[in-house]
């Protein structure tokens, strides 16, 4: 089974952040510009003090007659000690447990404080079916007698 170390060695290195102070319409920007769905919020002392996603703007920001513009990422994201997060030593099936009961689509990676990256369900699902169509091939290698 993989692991959370496994996935982020396969994907990009690139984890964008945003300033707690930035406004919440650069946020957007920036998850626009890069197609993702979440971007970290770290302070000037390089420290992750949260996680701000495109959920976190419908819910605070729309739904609240906000504006987007106005408001600093602060204000809306999702603070550190709210955070669920995972280890690097973490599987696939711990991740896919969080993902689906506290029905979440991000994962920040630390390894004791240290900030490793982010995972998302789509990076998730995708080493699970990797590994299904493994154990799937080597079921079918056996049932045709190819392992000797």
């Amino acid at each position: 089974m993989k692991t959370v170390k496994e996935i982020l060695k396969i994907k990009s290195k690139d984890v964008w952040s945003v300033s707690p102070k930035a406004t919440v319409f650069d946020a957007l920007k920036l998850m626009g510009e890069k197609e993702i769905g979440a971007v970290m919020v770290i302070d000037d002392n390089g420290k992750v003090v949260g996680i701000i996603t495109e959920r976190d703007y419908a819910r605070k920001i729309i739904l609240h007659g906000k504006a987007s513009r106005e408001t600093p990422v602060e204000d809306i994201m999702t603070p550190m000690h709210s955070m669920f997060t995972v280890r690097p030593d973490n599987t696939t099936d711990d991740c896919m447990v969080i993902i689906t009961g506290k029905r979440i689509r991000h994962l920040p990676v630390f390894d004791n404080n240290e900030f490793l990256g982010l995972i998302s369900i789509g990076d998730v699902v995708k080493a699970r079916v990797t590994e299904q169509e493994r154990l799937i091939e080597q079921l079918s290698d056996y049932i045709a007698g190819k392992y000797v």
